[in-house]
């Protein structure tokens, strides 16, 4: 039986699938790790703990599914996007991985601005800079940590960093490295006039390829190291997102837009030509082939606000006792609203010194409905993504679908067909993003001949969606105008809030 290998990369976790041809999983493993916090405003990983997480899952599936390991034929990639992975002359990294969460690299980003200007900088890449961005990041090793900045020899995105140990060769793809905001996402290279006048040296930044192609094959040290067969092809893979719209079948603009719950949360929608809001609140990323772009719009607390929520207020309560708890809450939350800008806010506002706040508060609110009322401030904030993407490319779907860790509970997929107002289907393998990588892999090996084929072989679709109710609706409507004005009320207050000082 002919099987592909999808790894996902992840910023909570990593997991791997061995998937059929039919869009079958046939194992998973997965690890866990955490993010490190060395100050209030940083968000680092140790790119080798990634690593060790990754051969741990490979060396499970390969002890439980023997004979469908033997009878891989490919391994795609899946992973957070944005991140900076720099590494010596050998490969190895000459400090922790600097990821998408991370905030430290405000100050940076008004140098890179006065280097090249907005207009300049924003028209080439297609996006504005946020703190997190690989270019951001980079930018404040030049300025902060020089002596790291001369030892290195190469830039990796973090699943790149994956497929160096796997495969022994340094690269990337469009999409992730359209991610890095340092890229002319039209014409799908490095912006090198950019990086030129901002003094970053070229030589750092690997090749691009598209992600379906075959980035080289598994070395003997990786076959020993987890059991895999030596010379399996391994494909470039692709930024977490997009592979997650390979996952959920959207490799074309006439496919309905996706709305995705992970640690943060986005919706998107593919393009066939390169696109982007004139103010610059949406994202615009390569897609995982020539002729496809996709438009995004993005929060950056989405499951990691009911991860807080479970370890830090109802003392390590699981995601299903939280759903039993908000259940008991009624549809609005009594009007308590949660503004889930627990990391700052990067879509339709980019202010990185947003914060969270709950408006609204009385003495009837009971915990029941905190849980429920943060529930709903990640879907409103999905719904406000996706009325920015409408203004941009001026029109929406008739349908919607739902994926990531929010597609897995009824009452998550009840609150976004409320909230958007449409139906709403989910795939049937919930694991979209490994889901995609297996396919890329599958495109890039030849065994489909394009996207579209291996989309329509893998991916499978619930029969019967989650319908929005009226009654919902309406009251989602009411608290939906509320809620988009508490971000404008208190940006000034967010600007000046003495947290913004970070600790050591």
């Amino acid at each position: 039986m002919t099987c592909f290998l999808g790894i996902d990369v992840g910023t909570s976790s990593v997991k791997s699938i061995l998937m059929d041809m039919e869009g079958t999983i046939l194992g998973i493993a997965q690890r866990k790790y955490d993010v490190q916090k060395p100050r209030a405003d940083w968000a680092e990983q140790d790119a080798d703990v990634l690593w060790c997480a990754t051969k741990e899952t490979l060396r499970e599936l390969v002890q439980k599914y023997p004979r469908q390991a033997a009878d891989l034929a490919g391994i795609g990639y899946s992973g957070q996007m944005h991140g900076l992975i720099l590494t010596d002359e050998s490969g190895r990294p000459v400090r922790p991985a600097i990821i998408w969460e991370d905030q430290r690299s405000i100050e940076e980003i008004g140098e890179i601005y006065r280097l090249v200007p907005p207009s300049v900088f924003n028209a080439v890449t297609m996006n504005t800079l946020s703190t997190g961005y690989l270019a951001s990041s980079l930018m404040w090793v030049m300025r902060n940590e020089p002596q790291n900045y001369m030892r290195a020899r190469h830039i990796l995105l973090p699943k790149d960093y994956i497929r160096f140990k796997m495969c022994g060769e340094y690269g990337t793809d469009m999409s992730d490295a359209s991610s890095a905001v340092i890229f002319d996402t039209a014409e799908r290279t490095w912006a090198n006039q950019i990086i030129s006048r901002l003094g970053m040296d070229m030589a750092l930044f690997p090749e691009c390829h598209e992600s379906y192609e075959i980035a080289g094959m598994l070395t003997e040290s990786c076959a020993r190291a987890t059991g895999l067969r030596r010379g399996i092809p391994v494909i470039y893979g692709g930024g977490d997102t997009l592979m997650h719209e390979v996952g959920t079948g959207m490799i074309s603009p006439l496919r309905p837009w996706v709305a995705n719950i992970g640690t943060s949360c986005q919706v998107t929608c593919a393009m066939n030509s390169p696109l982007c809001d004139d103010l610059f609140r949406t994202n615009t990323f390569c897609h995982v082939k020539e002729d496809l772009w996709m438009l995004m719009s993005c929060n950056l607390c989405g499951g990691a606000a009911m991860k807080w929520m479970a370890k830090n207020i109802f003392s390590g309560l699981s995601f299903g006792q939280l759903d039993e708890m908000a259940i008991k809450a009624p549809v609005g939350s009594d009007g308590l609203i949660f503004l889930p800008y627990l990391n700052g806010s990067r879509s339709p506002e980019n202010d990185p010194r947003a914060k969270g706040m709950f408006m609204g508060i009385n003495m009837s609110h009971t915990g029941a409905h905190f849980v429920r009322s943060t529930m709903e401030g990640v879907v409103y904030s999905l719904k406000n993504c996706m009325e920015v993407l409408k203004s941009v490319v001026h029109a929406e779907p008739e349908t919607m679908i739902a994926s990531g860790g929010g597609a897995r509970g009824k009452l998550f997929l009840q609150m976004e067909a409320d909230a958007f107002n449409k139906p709403i289907y989910t795939t049937k393998e919930a694991e979209q993003s490994c889901v995609g990588a297996a396919a890329t892999a599958a495109v890039g090996t030849g065994y489909f001949s394009s996207y579209e084929e291996a989309c329509a072989a893998v991916v499978h679709f619930s029969q019967t969606p989650i319908e929005p109710i009226a009654e919902h609706v309406r009251i989602y409507e009411e608290y939906f105008s509320i809620y988009r004005e508490l971000y404008g009320h208190n940006k000034d207050l967010f600007a000046d809030y003495p947290a913004n000082s970070p600790k050591e």
